[in-house]
């Protein structure tokens, strides 16, 4: 039998709740006092391996659920010193996503770090059969690893945040530098690929020579820009008053940005839609 005990009752739920996913056959027993909170007495028809690798997977969801958040604002707080709420946030929610690996963020986690099987190993290593078991000395003794580890992740996720407030601060400069301009073109028609292709109204492609000429023309520089990137810098020198991209690419980067940048002049369509497929082909 292992006896093991938790602080809150929103805990000592998760962990019932997880190891009953465990260990099907598992027996469990919670008794509450004002000395020790809440005991979990947890009696298994299994190996004394196996009801202390369930216990530990138990314990690591609970601490996932119920604790990482606070350390990951303890960490932004208390080692890199962000005290901005709005930046804390935005910062932990890349941290979540990170750890959760999703695909809006470009950030990989270092394939020396497994944070998951770190808690899993530390619980597991605290853990021992016929002894109590305090959930809260354990967290706040025995994850230095863990934490080690976690604030690894969060300079990533500190790193990023950084990279997104200069990529705003580029957008916002090239907004400022369209309000100024007048435009010279009603309407460009642009196509996604690895470099944007261009047309005018008529759908007659714009030659390289034209593109160069147009980019010539404009101070770019003065926004970070020049003459070798030929995405967003021909779309500038011409300021047209509507951008319609065509391709099956919402969410590529370079059209993000284009959009970003002219905001409700720029539209996506798919390439279906292209109104001239006649100069598609010969081009």
């Amino acid at each position: 039998m292992l006896e093991v005990y938790f602080e809150t009752k929103e805990e000592t739920m998760t962990f019932c709740d997880r190891i009953v996913q465990y260990g099907l056959d598992v027996e469990l027993n919670w008794k509450t006092s004002d000395k020790w909170g809440n005991q979990i007495k947890i009696q298994e028809n299994r190996t004394a391996d196996e009801q202390l690798l369930n216990t530990a997977k138990a314990m690591a969801d609970v601490f996932v659920k119920h604790r990482q958040n606070t350390w990951i604002l303890e960490t932004i707080k208390g080692v890199y010193y962000y005290k901005d709420e709005e930046e804390v946030q935005r910062i932990l929610e890349l941290a979540r996503c990170i750890l959760a690996e999703e695909d809006n963020v470009e950030v990989t986690i270092p394939t020396e770090i497994d944070l998951r099987k770190t808690l899993l190993d530390s619980f597991q290593s605290n853990i021992h059969s016929g002894e109590i078991v305090h959930f809260d000395s354990v967290v706040n003794f025995r994850l230095q690893t863990y934490r080690e580890e976690l604030i690894e992740i969060i300079g990533m996720a500190i790193d990023e945040f950084k990279r997104e407030e200069d990529y705003q601060s580029f957008v916002q400069s090239l907004r400022e530098y369209v309000a100024k301009k007048k435009s010279k073109f009603q309407v460009v028609h642009v196509i996604q690929g690895q470099h944007f292709k261009f047309y005018k109204s008529s759908g007659k492609p714009f030659s390289k020579m034209e593109i160069k000429m147009l980019i010539q023309q404009e101070p770019l520089y003065i926004v970070g820009l020049d003459e070798a990137e030929l995405n967003i810098t021909p779309l500038l020198a011409m300021a047209p008053e509507q951008i319609i991209i065509y391709g099956d690419y919402p969410s590529e980067p370079k059209t993000l940005t284009v959009i970003n940048v002219f905001q409700e002049k720029a539209v996506f369509e798919p390439f279906s839609r292209f109104p001239f497929p006649n100069y598609l082909r010969n081009h």
